[in-house]
Parts: C-alpha cells; sequence; structure tokens
C-alpha cells in the first residue's frame, strides 16, 4: 500500500502457490517497485491513471530484465487506485481490489471479477478440500497452473504483471467529491468480511474504519476466519488473505 495526501494505492501480490516464477526477486519485491513507480508516475496531477500505470509496469519490467518474465507466472498483483484531483475522484481497478465510495445515498463498489469467470470447474475442485490438506494443495497448484495461461489474455483476466497493455483494460472513471462523503480502497482479503462471509454490510465497515481504522477492520476480519480455520464454512485458498485498507476522508 502507498499513499500521499491526494493518491492512495493498494497492490495485492497473487499468490503463487508454491511453484515457480522465473523471477528470482519474488512477489514482495514486484510489488514494492511497482507501488514506488505508481506513486512517482502519478506526481503530475492530470495524468491520466491508466497511463501512469502503464508506465510503471513498464519500468519494473525493465528493472529485472535477467529474469524470465514470459513465465506465465512472473510476479503478479491486483491494483486499486484512488486521486483526489480538482474537486474530484479519480479511479482505477485492475482484479479484485475494490474501491467503495460511502455516499449521500448509499454505496458504490467498483470491483473487477473477470477472475471469477475462469475456469470455475477447477476452482471448484479446490473448494471442496479443507485449507492445509495434500489434496487442497494439489488441487490449488493445478489451477493456478492454468490459471496462469489465461492471464493477461483477451480470453482470460487482466492483471499487473510485465506488460504496459494491461493498464489499457482496467477499469477507470471519476466521481464527483460531493457524492461521496468518504472511500475505502482495500485487498480482496478484506472485502470478502462482505462478500464472501457476509459478515458485515458495508456500513458496519464503514462505521468500524471510522471508530477504529483500518487495523480495527483487519482485526475483524481476522476474527472471524478464526472460526473457519479450514475453509469449511466459506472455502477459500487459504486461511488468511492478505488485508490492506486505505480509508479516505476529506
Amino acid at each position: 500500500m502507498a499513499s500521499t495526501p491526494t493518491l492512495a494505492i493498494v497492490l495485492d501480490g497473487l499468490s503463487t502457490a508454491g511453484l515457480t516464477t522465473g523471477c528470482r526477486h519474488g512477489v514482495p519485491w514486484y510489488v514494492a517497485q511497482l507501488g514506488g513507480q505508481l506513486v512517482a508516475a502519478l506526481a503530475e496531477l492530470d495524468r491520466p491513471l491508466s497511463s501512469a500505470l502503464a508506465e510503471a509496469l513498464g519500468r519494473v519490467a525493465d528493472m529485472h530484465p535477467e529474469c524470465d518474465l514470459s513465465n506465465p507466472g512472473t510476479p503478479s498483483a491486483t491494483v486499486a487506485i484512488l486521486r483526489h484531483r480538482y474537486g474530484v475522484l479519480d479511479h482505477l481497478v485492475l482484479a479484485d481490489s475494490p474501491i467503495v465510495f460511502e455516499g449521500p445515498d448509499g454505496y458504490s463498489v467498483i470491483t473487477d471479477l473477470r477472475v471469477d469467470d475462469i475456469l470455475p470447474e477447477m476452482r471448484a475442485e479446490v473448494e471442496r478440500h479443507e485449507t492445509h490438506t495434500p489434496g487442497h494443495r494439489e488441487a490449488l497448484q493445478r489451477f493456478v497452473l492454468a490459471q496462469r495461461q489465461m492471464r493477461n489474455t483477451l480470453d482470460g483476466y487482466w492483471v499487473a504483471s510485465t506488460t504496459p497493455e494491461a493498464a489499457e483494460h482496467a477499469l477507470t472513471g471519476t466521481t464527483p467529491l460531493d457524492e461521496a462523503n468518504s472511500a475505502a480502497v482495500m485487498s480482496d482479503g478484506v472485502s470478502r468480511l462482505v462478500t464472501e462471509y457476509e459478515m458485515a454490510t458495508w456500513s458496519d465497515v464503514f462505521a468500524t474504519l471510522r471508530a477504529g481504522g483500518p487495523r480495527e477492520l483487519i482485526n475483524t476480519v481476522r476474527k472471524v476466519e478464526a472460526t473457519d480455520p479450514t475453509g469449511r464454512r466459506w472455502p477459500r485458498y487459504k486461511s488468511g488473505d492478505d488485508a490492506a485498507v486505505a480509508f479516505c476522508q476529506w
């Protein structure tokens, strides 16, 4: 996660499921470099978010040319960006890290769920197993291997990786500032409290953010997950996914 007084960025590195990536640096390095390059590329306030993302993707790719960037498992990440500019809020979402606006008329969620339409039978096979079991690990690796072949293709889904073209497929838009009282930029490891676990509403989420901030919201997610550590109630890839939240008020 990265932020400035006018900018919030949340990146969520894609799981490797223990498989090779062709990159000697790894996913955490990739996410850290992309975040820094995005902040630099967005120093110009009028620059389109997609243009900045494309430049950042190209710069990070240039930073590790000795790695096998053609490997379909090369480090990748979701991207969610919110920018305050001249009385409006610009947003960009690439993959399933959402931005949620709290406005006078309720809540608006911007998210990119194209990945959910990919290989549903293999996804279901993973979810048939409890987490931390050999069957779950093997099914997850098969699923991730197959999913990688669909990554950043016209028939698949798009994430931040090595190709600047991915930025053209992000969801972008602008919201007048008077239509949003606040906003939350988050990874899907947090949003699932509402969307998958159904243990809170967006109203609950924003009440928690106002009362205790992002740390309290993440603690709430972890407490819920602790009641189902093996994924029997809520089938998932791992007991607890990476969680990050930027709570924005103005």
